[in-house]
């Protein structure tokens, strides 16, 4: 598991820098709050292929990668939702996030971080299969 954990902090770095890298992007064009959700879809989608290749490569899923990916992005709304909640908060009330808005995606991020983790290893690369038995 401490490996697991380890890989899944690197895909959550990936992810920030997906995230924050796609959201500066599209800040001049779709603004603060659009622009993070176009960037958060990019960083599920970036974190999930780093954690099926990486971290939970060893688990095996009886889901097709598609239904995998889908149920994925789903219950990653979960911790998306306490992700994207705490940006707006932090954007919405303090304006140095305003000027830098990496602020607001660096506490959210950290927020839905553990939720995340969780319902990765539970619900999705399922930790009790190992594909090598």
């Amino acid at each position: 598991m401490i490996k697991e954990v380890f890989f899944f902090a690197i895909s959550g770095i990936l992810g920030f820098v997906v995230d924050t890298s796609v959201l500066y992007l599209l800040l001049g064009s779709l603004g603060l709050y659009v622009g993070r959700g176009v960037s958060f879809v990019c960083a599920v989608i970036s974190t999930w292929l780093f954690n099926r290749n990486l971290t939970f490569k060893d688990k095996t899923s009886s889901l097709s990668r598609r239904q995998e990916f889908l149920r994925y992005f789903f219950l990653m709304i979960g911790g998306g939702i306490v992700n994207l909640g705490v940006y707006a908060i932090v954007v919405g009330h303090f304006s140095i996030a305003v000027e830098h808005p990496v602020i607001g995606v660096v506490f959210g991020s950290l927020a839905g971080m553990a939720i995340n983790f969780l319902t990765s290893r539970i619900y999705i690369f399922r930790f009790s299969q190992a594909a090598s038995r």
